[in-house]
């Protein structure tokens, strides 16, 4: 008997800890509990007639699913005494049996195919408990006796709802007390034990469980560090993004700058004597085209032949396009009337001024604006 105990223990253990490795998360107290009516027939295992000596009962019961395999509870449940077993008298109206005990139970559905984080319409429970009971007898049949009762059986579940599960429970109980009775025994023995077969309904508080993702130490630590690379990632993006944001805010504070600033315009006295000459120049170029060189090679043959002459040549431009750009061309068109006489007609450079002088408003139309006045010194 010992031995068969033990090795009920150790099964309910193993039974347990398999399922807590499920990949569930732990529950709250309060989730899992069941809360039930039982109520049915008991009858002698062996020995007497098993249909005569039957006998109606009922109880309660009150159980929590620790995992989704294992769970425990508390029983209660008494007989009528509706025969005559033991040569006792009928009385439909007394209890002749009273029983109060703790049992484990294991889902077989969930040990054997697993927990799909979704109860089952329909599965099988093992069960094994033990407890106190009391036999109720009158004075001349000896008094009332107490005794120690282990139980073992199955429970069908029909689970209609989440919350409402019918069962029915076939057990069978040993008496475990040598109480020199006829029907007491310290063994399993089917002589001293009884059939039970209780239908129950129970409603469940909270039921479920919810199934998680388990994740080894390697594989977090893997997502860490890849959350760290991302983080330095957005970090380099944002630090690059405020220096773009500083040269955007740079730039808009100069075209402010630009735009507030007013235009320069120079005043050119126009000069109609036989010292000037001009040289002038197509939109946007400052390339002497071949019908203005014949202006240029005059300037250079003057310069020749009257030694101690200098000229001052001043580069203009029409007010098309920016400020900036227009004194770019300006100075460009003087300068290439420069390196002209410089190096096609080998005249020293410093007899020679050249400067732009921005937008030029000498004359009406405005393409002739396009224009070098190259204006010669010392004139005789």
């Amino acid at each position: 008997m010992k031995k068969s105990l033990l090795i009920a223990a150790l099964a309910f253990g193993v039974m347990s800890a398999s399922a807590q490795d499920q990949a569930i998360a732990t529950p709250r107290f309060v989730d899992n509990w069941s809360i039930g009516v039982d109520g049915g027939v008991v009858s002698p295992l062996k020995g007497h007639s098993f249909f005569q000596n039957m006998r109606g009962a009922w109880g309660l019961h009150l159980d929590k699913q620790i995992t989704p395999v294992f769970g425990m509870g508390v029983e209660g449940n008494v007989s009528i005494n509706t025969s005559t077993v033991n040569g006792g008298v009928s009385n439909k109206l007394a209890f002749d049996n009273l029983y109060v005990g703790l049992y484990g139970k294991v889902n077989l559905f969930n040990l054997f195919c697993g927990y799909h984080c979704k109860a089952r319409y329909f599965d099988i429970d093992a069960v094994a408990g033990a407890g106190w009971g009391q036999a109720i007898r009158k004075s001349n049949q000896g008094g009332d006796w107490n005794y120690f009762q282990t139980t073992v059986g199955l429970n069908f579940n029909y689970n209609a709802t989440e919350n409402l599960t019918i069962s029915l429970k076939p057990r069978v109980n040993f008496n475990m007390t040598d109480g020199n009775w006829d029907n007491t025994s310290c063994a399993y023995d089917v002589h001293g034990a009884s059939f039970q077969l209780f239908a129950s309904v129970s409603y469940n508080i909270n039921p479920g469980f919810t199934c998680v993702r388990p994740y080894d130490q390697a594989e977090v630590d893997a997502l860490n560090a890849r959350i760290a690379d991302l983080q330095g990632q957005l970090d380099g993006c944002n630090a690059a993004c405020n220096d773009w944001q500083a040269k955007a805010n740079a730039l808009a504070a100069e075209l402010a700058a630009c735009e507030a600033r007013k235009a320069v315009v120079k005043e050119v006295v126009t000069n109609n004597n036989n010292s000037v000459r001009y040289v002038f120049y197509k939109v946007g170029s400052s390339k002497i085209t071949s019908d203005q060189q014949p202006n240029v090679e005059m300037i250079a043959a003057y310069l020749k032949n009257h030694p101690e002459a200098k000229v001052v040549i001043k580069g203009y431009a029409s007010p098309e396009g920016s400020l900036e750009l227009n004194q770019k061309l300006a100075a460009a068109r003087a300068e290439s009337v420069k390196t002209s006489l410089v190096n096609k007609y080998k005249i020293a450079a410093d007899r020679i001024t050249a400067e732009g002088e921005g937008i030029g408003h000498m004359f009406e139309e405005e393409s002739w604006n396009r224009v070098a006045i190259c204006t010669l010194e010392n004139a005789k």
